[in-house]
């Protein structure tokens, strides 16, 4: 007991001198790395000005480049024969890749290696065509484009390059965790577990569904901690009534991580386990989990996010049981790859961490607002290993409406791009491997990416308004050097990221907050800790559409600019298609304006689609409904009757009965319900009937439910190990198919009548 009383005495010390160390080096770091960022911009700018005002030495050094892009290697000039001819290599390669994945459905070491293999390649092939062959320097306003584009373009495909190379390894863990399991479920192996439940805002009826399924976590020796960092007392109050311990603090320094260092100091398991206030763990989550911490290198053990609601983007287009949530990319793909490389990232929740790793390095970081990030990135400074096991045993909810998404979205921007300017860098931090380092930085590029992803919006209104070609190209080396890369890409997204997102969806994701984004990126960039921490807003209900406007804005002038670049680019291909014949020099800017409108026609789609997901749909429900079967008996007015429940939720169900009812059946009529396998018996009111498929409906609302059926209830809903599953995205082509339906049949036009009844979210 001293030792631990004096290892908290130390932490305290430790974390009071880093902070003073902290905020210096932080300083610094800023400064040096604000002045790098200006030397760069001041140093582009001067050059570029110079080619404008028509500097010599500036025009004969551009002029020598352009002479070089007219004249490049024969190696890298599309074979003189027939187009069709040169479709052969696409062909061949797409056939290749379907072979590939005919006998391998989901990737395996040999599969994804000779995939991935064949993408790099295509990806360094059309970065040397690019690099060397259709830089368009004629002038100082196309070259000022076709440079920036291509700059931009550098940073998308090294983020791409950076992921291609983490997936040349794959790493599963679920083998692993049945082995180390056992000397859990035997009993050799139990360490204390203290469970933390940092909580701000959330609702009562949110928290207590999470402490109950914490408390339903089969293990012996834990202990509940609810983490109040807003001192409200019915917090208090909830916590004393469901039996576990209660911490608040004076004031709410460092946000989330200060709540959690404060629980640190005021608790002493050897092992913790960190549940947002929203997140349910299935009753298997520990016995799964601690196991792994029998290697003594081991810091922490990450799992998934999943979640039992549809995110706002899938509601919003109505497609709740056909998109995978936002999230599912990074946690079914991002994370596996970069558990190969020994840098998953710490994600906030569902994780659990060793107390000893965590007071040797001075516990939560508070440097940034990514506070878990940084916190696993500290901890593999010292020489410990994050890994993740990917697989469901958690489920939380996901953002309710677009603002929601918005706030957490850029809060994660800013702070991982924090980490540029702190102690905690991954990149600059002693103790890291190259790949490890490679890793991270491919984090910090894929929001860099997002600011380089919105030219491939702009650009066709460059072609229309200013009349540039950013990139010099014909017809031929098109065929020969972009769409195999495109098509291979396209062919092979869905399957190398486990069948979270195609790639058409992606483009939807992306766009809805692509603006948002970028600004802050900037803004994180020249001023990285100008905004506090925002939580996320939970538990939120409407029974009505309203729409974002100040979100969807920047879409939809875009939207309205690329309309009439669209027009503008087609009456423009017509004419210079008739002069090309006569003028063969004309040819190669027909191609670049044909480009400019397939172009046009593309993104009018992705951001049309993306417009509609800032109209929020009703949402009236507050408790989550779910498809889950269970035999009932229902006795209603001392008669008994059975029927099979069709949806369930922790205030009411939806039976369909096997016989039928009374005709005197009447809604406000109380029944009685008992769940054969579960053993659990209710009381209830009857709040609706009907039929479906000939079978009699009804919707009962459950009435006065004591702490014990509540629980009850929960640990069916929530807790059952292996009920979470993972959906497929649709492929490519239904992709493309349901986002034309979305712009033809939009939501809020004809489906006006919104059923405020349950939305079915799982199947179990």
């Amino acid at each position: 007991m001293q030792k631990r009383e004096l290892a908290r005495f130390n932490l305290l010390n430790r974390r009071e001198k880093n902070n003073e160390n902290l905020v210096n080096q932080r300083i610094l770091l800023f400064r040096l790395v604000a002045l790098m960022l200006l030397g760069i911009v001041i140093l582009s700018g001067l050059l570029v000005a110079g080619w404008f005002a028509g500097e010599m030495s500036i025009n004969k050094f551009f002029s020598q480049i352009y002479i070089w892009q007219m004249n490049p290697p024969l190696w890298l000039e599309a074979p003189m024969v027939h187009n069709k001819y040169l479709l052969s290599l696409t062909l061949a390669l797409l056939a290749t890749m379907f072979v590939v994945m005919k006998l391998s459905p989901q990737p395996r070491i040999w599969s994804q290696r000779l995939v991935v293999g064949i993408l790099i390649i295509l990806t360094l092939r059309y970065l040397l065509w690019r690099s060397l062959s259709t830089l368009n320097l004629a002038d100082p306003l196309n070259g000022a484009i076709s440079l920036g584009l291509f700059t931009l373009e550098i940073v998308m495909i090294s983020s791409s390059l950076i992921e291609l190379f983490l997936m040349l390894n794959i790493k599963e863990r679920h083998r692993e965790a049945d082995e180390k399991s056992i000397t859990v479920i035997n009993g050799d192996f139990t360490p204390s577990v203290d469970i933390f439940i940092p909580t701000y805002n959330e609702p009562e009826f949110i928290v207590r569904r999470t402490i109950i399924g914490c408390q339903a976590l089969e293990y012996p020796q834990k202990n509940i901690y609810l983490l109040d960092d807003n001192r409200r007392s019915e917090m208090r109050e909830l916590a004393a009534e469901l039996g576990c311990h209660y911490l608040s603090r004076l004031n709410n320094q460092h946000a989330k991580a200060g709540n959690l260092n404060n629980a640190l100091t005021k608790s002493s398991s050897e092992l913790i386990a960190v549940f947002d206030a929203d997140f349910v763990p299935t009753t298997n989550f520990l016995m799964r989990t601690v196991g792994f911490f029998q290697d003594e290198t081991i810091a922490i053990v990450q799992t998934p996010q999943s979640f039992y609601n549809a995110d706002p983007i899938a509601r919003n287009l109505g497609l709740e049981n056909i998109l995978t949530p936002d999230e599912e990319v990074f946690h079914r793909h991002i994370q596996s790859i970069r558990d190969s490389a020994e840098s998953a990232i710490c994600a906030g929740t569902s994780f659990i961490v060793r107390r000893a790793a965590l007071e040797k390095t001075g516990g939560f970081v508070t440097e940034s607002l990514s506070e878990d990030y940084f916190t696993g990135v500290n901890l593999a400074a010292y020489g410990y290993r994050i890994i993740y096991l990917n697989e469901l045993l958690s489920a939380g909810l996901a953002a309710e409406n677009i603002a929601a998404y918005a706030t957490q979205r850029l809060r994660w921007a800013q702070g991982t791009l924090q980490g540029l300017f702190i102690q905690t860098n991954p990149l600059i931090i002693p103790g890291f491997t190259l790949t490890q380092r490679l890793a991270h930085l491919g984090g910090f590029l894929s929001w860099f990416a997002n600011v380089a992803r919105i030219s491939f919006l702009l650009m066709p209104l460059a072609y229309s308004f200013l009349d540039v070609i950013p990139i010099r190209a014909n017809l031929p080396e098109l065929i020969y050097f972009w769409l195999p890369l495109y098509v291979i890409n396209l062919s092979v997204f869905a399957w190398l990221n486990k069948y979270s997102r195609s790639a058409f969806l992606s483009d939807i994701y992306f766009l809805v907050l692509c603006f948002p984004v970028a600004w802050t990126v900037i803004q994180s960039l020249l001023r990285p800790f100008s905004k506090g921490f925002k939580v996320t807003p939970k538990g939120l209900s409407s029974d009505r559409y309203s729409f974002n406007w100040k979100l969807a804005l920047p879409l939809i002038i875009l939207f309205i600019a690329t309309a009439i670049s669209l027009w503008q680019n087609l009456c423009m291909s017509i004419l210079k298609q008739s002069m090309a014949t006569q003028v063969p020099a004309m040819a190669e800017q027909t191609v670049g304006m044909g480009v400019g409108w397939l172009w046009s026609i593309y993104n009018l789609i992705m951001i049309g689609s993306a417009i509609l997901v800032f109209l929020d749909a009703p949402k009236t429900a507050k408790f989550e409904w779910f498809d889950l079967r269970r035999v009932v008996e229902l006795k209603i007015d001392g008669e008994s009757f059975w029927g099979v429940t069709t949806m369930m939720s922790e205030i009411g169900a939806e039976i369909a009965l096997t016989q039928q009812p009374p005709m005197n059946l009447f809604v406000s009529q109380p029944v009685t319900i008992k769940i054969a396998e579960e053993d659990l018996q209710l009381s209830a009111e009857i709040v609706s009937t009907g039929f479906a498929n000939e079978f009699p409906i009804i919707r009962v609302q459950f009435e006065s439910v004591s702490i014990n059926q509540h629980r009850r209830l929960v640990e069916m809903l929530f807790c059952r190990p292996g009920q979470w599953k993972r959906q497929n995205a649709p492929g490519e082509l239904s992709s493309l198919l349901l986002l034309l339906k979305i712009l033809l049949k939009p939501r809020f036009i004809f489906n006006r009548k919104i059923d405020v009844s349950p939305v079915v979210v799982t199947k179990v």
